[in-house]
């Protein structure tokens, strides 16, 4: 079982194996979950809309608020770095 230590900014290093078995590349978002006393790193798909697109039956209403929701984090991104 792998170990790593966190930096002075609680930042970690996924390892190289781990990594590679979950296809995390530089700029992969991934979810972060506390369940209980441990957590849970999930990555996210590259491309959430077309992802979930028809596993709901109401799939235009999701589409539209995935992309609402996209948009919005694309702004506050854009924010962090002119800000």
């Amino acid at each position: 079982m792998p170990i790593v230590t966190t930096s002075s900014r609680g930042q970690i290093v996924i390892p190289k194996e781990i990594r590679k078995q979950l296809q995390i590349v530089p700029g992969k978002k991934l979810s972060i979950k506390l369940e209980n006393d441990h957590v849970r790193l999930t990555p996210l798909p590259d491309d959430p809309v077309d992802y979930f697109c028809g596993i709901f039956e109401e799939k235009d209403s999701i589409t539209k608020a995935l992309i609402d929701h996209r948009r919005k984090d694309k702004i506050r991104e854009s924010k962090k770095i002119t800000g």
